[in-house]
Parts: structure tokens; C-alpha cells; sequence
């Protein structure tokens, strides 16, 4: 079992950044792939980054977003800029014993509760 919880989300007006953490107990955190998926209201769940070997960001936030790990602290961090309205959703951070980071939220075993972001204009 891995028992992942987010923090950071917050209000921030367009342009603005947030650094959003998630914090990992349990089974060796290294061993697993770590993503990131925001789910806006009304639609599905979506991929934004993961982190294993390499690093893999959705179209939408590549160049704007930055995922990173520290093994020593058992956290991901999700360090997001220029951020834009359609930004504004429920982010969550997940584990995946898929080496790769997969995009496929399928892939992934363990989620956290989620932490919200809202982008105003």
C-alpha cells in the first residue's frame, strides 16, 4: 500500500504559478512511477505529467509545468506556471509500478484525495 497526500492547490490569478506536493507513505517510494491528473468539473480525468526514469507532460502544459522527485523525502512536486483559467480543476497525484509513467490513469494503483487549483482571469 502507498498512502499518497497532495498539498499546495490554492486560488491564483492567470499568469500566476502554484507548486503543488504529494507526499508518499508506505511501500519503497522509489520502486513506483508518479503522475499527475487534474479533473475539471464535468469532465473526465485527465493526464498532465509523470515522473519515472523520464518525464512525460500532456500537450496542453508542457513548457509551463515542471514534475519532479525527491526519493529522499518520498515527495513528487507538480511546479506549475503561467497558469490560465482552463487550468482550474481537482489535481491528483497517483503511483504506477509501470516503470514508464504511463498516461493512462488505469496504470496507476494509488491516488491521493486530490487538491484543488482555481485559475481566475
Amino acid at each position: 500500500q502507498v498512502q499518497l497526500v497532495e498539498s499546495g492547490g490554492g486560488l491564483v490569478q492567470a499568469g500566476g504559478s502554484l507548486r503543488l506536493s504529494c507526499a508518499a507513505s508506505g511501500r519503497t517510494f522509489s520502486d513506483y512511477a508518479m503522475g499527475w491528473f487534474r479533473q475539471a468539473p464535468g469532465k473526465e480525468r485527465e493526464f498532465v505529467a509523470s515522473i519515472s526514469w523520464n518525464t512525460r507532460y500532456a500537450d496542453s502544459v508542457k513548457g509551463r509545468f515542471t514534475v519532479s522527485r525527491d526519493n529522499a523525502k518520498n515527495t513528487v512536486y507538480l511546479q506549475m506556471t503561467s497558469l490560465k483559467p482552463e487550468d482550474t480543476a481537482v489535481y491528483y497525484c497517483a503511483a504506477s509500478p509501470v516503470v514508464a509513467g504511463p498516461t493512462d490513469p488505469s496504470w496507476y494503483l494509488y491516488w491521493g484525495q486530490g487538491t484543488q487549483v482555481t485559475v481566475s482571469s
